[in-house]
C-alpha cells in the first residue's frame, strides 16, 4: 500500500471540533507536525474534512 507524509500547515485554534479531532487522529497537533500514514480511503475522507489545514506528500 502507498504511503504518504500528511503536516499540519495551519493552527487549529479557529477550527470546528470535527476538525480538530481529526487532526488529533491523524496524530496532528501542532503546527508542522508531520505523520506518515497509508493511502486510503479513509485517508481521503479525512483529508475532505482538514485538506485545507494540511500539505500531502510522497513518504520516503
Amino acid at each position: 500500500m502507498e504511503m504518504v507524509k500528511v503536516t499540519l500547515v495551519k493552527s487549529l485554534i479557529a477550527c470546528k471540533p470535527n476538525q480538530k479531532a481529526t487532526a488529533d487522529s491523524l496524530g496532528l497537533r501542532r503546527i508542522g507536525d508531520s505523520n506518515i500514514v497509508a493511502n486510503d480511503a479513509v485517508l481521503a475522507g479525512k483529508l475532505r474534512i482538514i485538506g485545507h489545514l494540511t500539505e500531502v506528500e510522497a513518504a520516503e
